[in-house]
């Protein structure tokens, strides 16, 4: 086995419902229930205004190559997520119009890419979400080496093959495959809350004292001083 230059067809893959639920939920609240710690970051940015949910499959490329990004076009299943870990290389584009063309006719899910894209002009008006750190108009190499379905690192997470991933205008979000399930029991409590909570204050003559007494309790819990003078 040539260790960094090899592809694994297969992984454990969620429950598709599961999946299509969670797809349900901005990546805000999912976000918040997995205590702020699965959120991409780093400049990973929506290139289109597609949101994004489907099962990771997952790239890992040397900076600047994407032969096996491109193979994993055609082992990819319908709305499978391709997550392409680019090292953060951002003077090569990882992704095209070709490559959305032909995932488009795959009926892929669609790109995070750790890198850069092109051709985004194509991507603007693509079916298919497209989530990057940068753009370039040069090209990739195609020799590689690379890795497809091993963990890879993008917007400062870690991403294993199989597990879900939810993007939005926010930016995206990582569910590990095995708390998926409870993840989305909580994400569905966190929204109705939140839900809840807006109509009190649109209708609520008294949030204004309500907020104040929640914020000064926890601001003074937290050893703040609340000084009535100025500075």
């Amino acid at each position: 086995m040539s260790i960094g230059f090899r592809a694994f067809t297969e992984f454990e893959r969620p429950n598709s419902e599961i999946v299509k639920e969670l797809g349900k939920i901005p990546s805000s609240n999912i976000g918040d229930c997995v205590r702020r710690m699965y959120c991409m970051f780093g400049g990973i940015r929506p290139f289109n205004k597609k949101s994004l949910c489907g099962v990771a499959f997952t790239v890992k490329v040397p900076s600047g190559d994407n032969l096996v990004a491109q193979m994993a076009l055609d082992y990819a299943k319908e709305g499978d997520i391709i997550v392409i870990d680019g090292a953060g290389y951002s003077d090569r584009a990882l992704v095209g119009g070709m490559m959305l063309t032909y995932a488009e006719s795959r009926k892929l899910g669609g790109f995070i890419v750790n890198g850069a894209v092109r051709d985004v002009d194509d991507i603007k008006v693509s079916s298919l979400p497209v989530f990057a750190l940068s753009a370039t108009p040069l090209g990739p190499y195609r020799e590689g080496p690379g890795e497809m379905n091993v963990p890879v690192v993008c917007g400062g997470q870690v991403v294993m093959p199989g597990d879900i991933v939810v993007g939005d205008s926010d930016g995206v979000v990582v569910i590990p495959r095995r708390d998926a399930e409870k993840v989305l029991e909580l994400a569905r409590e966190n929204l109705a809350h939140e839900k809840e909570e807006m109509n009190e204050i649109k209708k609520s003559s008294h949030f204004t004292e309500i907020h104040k007494q929640i914020f000064v309790e926890d601001f003074k819990s937290h050893g703040g001083d609340l000084i009535a003078e100025s500075f």
